[in-house]
């Protein structure tokens, strides 16, 4: 092993990006070989290290690697579902579709595994076919009938029978890409109960759509719009030629399931910037349906989820207003947290009765409601509390909730706070109160307000932060310190 290969080894094992960029350069060997006679990409993926990776992988290593027991390295990733590192190593040229030893395939793995993120990585790179042409009948029937088996058996029933564990499984929520998902560990092996989506996902790629019936029922299964199942149905929805999705999904706003009603409620809101909005003739038809189903619904979570959907829309209800001025007293946090959006969106000033309303909020128990109403605001420039003769109120809301450590809405205050135009000695003194927090995120946030505030502490709030752990540079938070400098005519 030459001394470049060598230190290269240790900047993957430490997990040092600057190191492995700084020895990537010309006359670098990126397929270099650690003690163990295995490529440091293995090392890499192995140790969860994607952006290490993805740079070796850039600078020419083997996506190909195989580790210690000859299984491909893209297998490991997969087994770690870590999607970025598997979307890097298929377009690398690593091969998804590879008959392993045992029968499987990468693609076959992460299909059982449970990950939607992971399998639309291997489904869909840049230079690989779709996934309709390249995989043979029988290869698709097989990834449909795991993932079905899966989904109907349910992850942790699989997982007993597979392993015959009897013990408890340790179950918890994660992040799966842009949604949530449970992840399950037992008997030594661990998967992702994502296959709903997984489903949906590959009937979806090989031109075989499930009924719309089908597809609400396997969102409702988990009745959480950010669950990947759900949000895989309601894509898969949205996205069906004519008439049929839409008119079975507005049906069931008069289901005797919330949860079915939840569905419909979230399919009817705004569609993301990435769909073709232009082609679905019927947004104005949805704000109404919207606005006349909200002022009669009576459980609290589809409500709320109405009010989201209406306040979301690009173009606002003309009712908007009115229907969260109904709501501004709903015993129900869930709907409270809801009617800021709906009152103080508005492209011009806030009307008397909303900022008195908003003012009211400002007070209200609930953390989220308080700091919405205050956003809400803030937003429109208006300070006067709502008629409660306190002008500061709103900031003053702010700078509490940042304050207290054990508000869900802190790191949101905190941010609204360091971007804010508060230029009170106490919206100092609580930025800097962020530098003694054990959260890098809420301590660089803490810098930045000081920054942008030209505080004389600014340098050494961003050495506080490092003391957590390095600054990535493209968080626009880490460039503030350089612009302090320049303003304050100081030199780094």
């Amino acid at each position: 092993m030459t001394d470049g290969d060598a230190r290269l080894v240790a900047a993957v094992r430490a997990g040092d990006l600057p190191e492995v960029h700084a020895l990537l350069g010309p006359g670098s060997d990126p397929d270099a070989v650690g003690e163990d006679g295995l490529p440091v990409l293995c090392a890499a993926v192995a140790a969860g290290e994607g952006e290490i990776a993805g740079a070796l992988l850039g600078a020419g290593a083997d996506p190909g690697a195989v580790d210690a027991d000859g299984v491909p390295i893209l297998c490991g990733a997969v087994a770690a579902f870590a999607y970025k590192t598997v979307a890097a190593l298929v377009e690398a040229g690593a091969d998804p579709d590879r008959v392993l030893p045992d029968g499987t395939t990468p693609l076959l793995r992460a299909v059982e595994g449970g990950s939607p993120a992971v399998v639309s990585a291997l489904l869909w790179s840049r230079d690989l076919r779709a996934p309709g042409a390249r995989l043979a009948p029988p290869v698709r029937e097989r990834l449909l009938a795991a993932a079905r088996h899966w989904y109907e058996t349910g992850a942790e029933a699989e997982l007993r029978r597979r392993t015959g564990a009897t013990g408890p499984a340790r179950t918890a929520t994660v992040d799966d890409e842009w949604c949530e998902v449970e992840q399950v560990t037992l008997g030594g092996r661990t998967v992702r109960a994502g296959h709903g989506a997984v489903l949906t996902t590959l009937e979806s790629a090989f031109g075989l759509p499930a009924p719309p019936a089908e597809l609400v029922a396997r969102a409702v299964r988990h009745p959480d719009p950010a669950h990947a199942d759900w949000a895989a149905s309601r894509f898969d929805l949205r996205n069906r030629p004519g008439e049929e999705a839409r008119d079975m999904v507005t049906a069931l706003r008069h289901h005797p399931s919330p949860h079915h009603r939840r569905f419909a409620a979230d399919w009817l809101g705004p569609r993301p910037s990435f769909t073709d909005t232009d082609a679905y003739p019927h947004h104005e038809d949805d704000r109404d349906l919207l606005a006349a189903w909200a002022e009669t619904e009576t459980d609290a979570v589809v409500l709320a989820q109405l009010l989201w959907a209406l306040s979301e829309h690009a173009e606002e209800h003309p009712r908007l207003e009115a229907i969260g001025l109904r709501y501004a007293d709903h015993p129900d946090p869930r709907v409270r947290r809801k009617v800021p959006d709906c009152l103080g969106r508005h492209d011009g000033p806030l009307t008397a009765r909303a900022a008195g309303v908003l003012g009211v909020l400002t007070w209200d128990p609930d953390d989220e409601v308080r700091f919405g109403a205050a956003c809400a605001l803030l937003a429109a420039d208006h300070e006067d509390g709502g008629g409660n003769g306190d002008g500061d109120r709103p900031r003053a809301v702010v700078r509490d909730l940042v304050r207290d450590p054990h508000s869900p809405v802190r790191g949101g205050a905190a941010e609204v706070l360091a971007e804010s135009d508060d230029r009170t000695a106490d919206a100092a003194e609580v930025l800097l109160a962020l530098l003694d927090t054990e959260d890098r995120i809420l301590r660089l946030i803490g810098a930045y307000g000081l920054a942008r505030r030209d505080h004389p502490y600014t340098p050494q709030a961003y050495a506080r932060v490092e003391e957590l752990g390095p600054i990535h540079q493209p968080d626009h938070r880490s460039f503030a310190l350089d612009d302090w400098h320049r303003r304050n005519g100081g030199k780094r």
